[in-house]
């Protein structure tokens, strides 16, 4: 089975990359009952000759079965299963649900504190994130910026408790916007959403930066819906014979 390490065209709009379609594979393995809840997956030298795909991207799936709550892994002992179906993605202590929750509660109503309060200063920093963020290649680097970003919106509603909330959850912000970009494709999806922000801050448009924040929000939660309730071939439990995947869409 030949995954490939490289991005794959496919039928859809978007390109799927080499760490979904390993994904794909192990996540369908789970939910079909090849791999039961308690069993061990095969070591990263065997599903990298399985699959044909280098340590990295098969590390990267394997960090997003953890994420899903699929897997745990134990060090020195391996990965094991611990769920055949996925229910809510956790980004370090928190789900992504109690993160989108708090986010929307938070973030829209800070983004139009901003646009009445921001500060020239403010702007610029943004800008210059927007710009730094637009040239990344790397997603580690990319999710890193974009949590500075959400941090430099916060501090321009010029109230510390908002900054304060934000520095709480920005590691788990940083994890879930590098799954969303390795899984979901969000990244450019992501910069537009990042300049319409901007935009309405700089016009000092308190019910345009709330509309815009509302959007980026509302399209971070349907990728990550999209990710968990990803449909499997309908079919009995049992593994198919291992066929040729010259597509990774077709896994």
């Amino acid at each position: 089975m030949n995954l490939s390490d490289s991005q794959t065209g496919g039928a859809g709009p978007r390109r799927v990359s080499a760490t979904e379609a390993v994904l794909a594979h192990l996540r369908d393995a789970i939910e079909r009952g090849h791999y039961a809840i308690g069993d061990k997956l095969p070591s990263e030298a065997e599903l990298c000759r399985e699959l044909a795909v280098s340590r990295p991207v098969l590390r990267e799936a394997l960090r997003a079965l953890q994420t899903m709550g699929l897997t745990v892994s134990r060090t020195g002992k391996g990965t094991f299963v611990v769920a055949d179906a996925v229910q809510d993605p956790t980004f370090g202590d928190y789900t992504a649900g109690h993160l989108m929750e708090v986010r929307r509660h938070v973030e829209i109503p800070v983004a139009g504190y901003a646009a009445r309060r921001r500060t020239p200063e403010d702007l610029d920093r943004l800008r210059g994130l927007l710009a730094r963020m637009e040239r990344e290649t790397d997603t580690t680097a990319w999710a890193a910026m974009d949590t500075l970003f959400h941090l430099a919106v916060a501090e321009a509603a010029q109230n510390p408790v908002f900054r304060r909330v934000i520095e709480e959850i920005r590691d788990a912000l940083a994890r879930q916007s590098a799954f969303l970009n390795e899984l979901g494709g969000r990244r450019a999806h992501s910069d537009r959403e990042h300049r319409a922000i901007v935009e309405a801050l700089a016009a000092g448009s308190e019910q345009g930066a709330v509309r815009a924040m509302t959007h980026h929000l509302d399209r971070v939660e349907t990728t990550l819906t999209d990710i968990v309730r990803s449909a499997r071939t309908p079919g009995p439990r049992t593994t198919p014979a291992p066929a040729r995947h010259d597509n990774p869409q077709a896994v």
